[in-house]
């Protein structure tokens, strides 16, 4: 809801120190606006995102800890894009596993040992929503769960998504609000920051 002038000066200013600034839930003039205003930043139309001062993105290597953003389908990505973003922007590994989704099992299944190999997850999955307790099930690390609006009859906007989430099964699963990525990958990184500094501490 910011002009495009709020927009400019709240960036100019909070990207200013030279430290990282991810601005969401951008249109696409205060894309455009941002990307001739600030050579050098990263923009993701897709997930409606500016990050200013971007760090490099780093996917995952083996002994180091990453989060690993999994949606369900295309339709899925703006969400899952902007989880992503998030773990760029806080400078934490990241691995998409996209085009996963229940309606064809065989697919998380071939993704096993990338999905039990991240130290935390975000899940994204519209329709019934299915997706998170089927990856809780299969995985020892922290999933965070993100319903979107995508699907159509008794999706109710995401509504079934949410509520099918909640009472997930599967445990370890944590619920973020109907397309909050934003929300999913701050909690996502802020585990893969806890659990490499606690390595880190250990290290000789």
């Amino acid at each position: 809801g910011k002009t495009l002038e709020e927009t400019l000066s709240i960036a100019e200013r909070l990207s200013r120190p030279g430290v990282p600034v991810l601005l969401t839930r951008l249109a696409q003039d205060q894309l455009d606006a941002l990307e001739g205003s600030f050579p050098g930043s990263r923009l993701n139309a897709r997930a409606r995102t500016c990050l200013l001062n971007p760090p490099a993105e780093a996917g995952p290597r083996e002994g180091i800890p990453f989060v690993a953003v999994v949606s369900g389908g295309t339709a899925d990505l703006p969400v899952a894009e902007e989880a992503a973003e998030v773990c760029i922007a806080m400078g934490v590994p990241v691995h998409r596993i996209y085009d996963v989704g229940v309606a064809g099992l065989h697919r998380v299944v071939a993704r096993l040992d990338e999905l039990r190999d991240a130290a935390a997850l975000v899940v994204v999955a519209g329709m019934e929503g299915a997706l998170p307790s089927v990856v809780g099930g299969l995985v020892a690390s922290p999933v965070f769960a993100v319903p979107t609006s995508i699907g159509y009859g008794a999706s109710f906007q995401g509504l079934a998504a949410l509520l099918a989430m909640l009472n997930s099964c599967a445990p370890g699963v944590t619920v973020s609000n109907i397309d909050n990525g934003f929300s999913a990958g701050i909690a996502a990184a802020r585990v893969v920051r806890s659990v490499t500094a606690a390595l880190n501490s250990d290290s000789p």
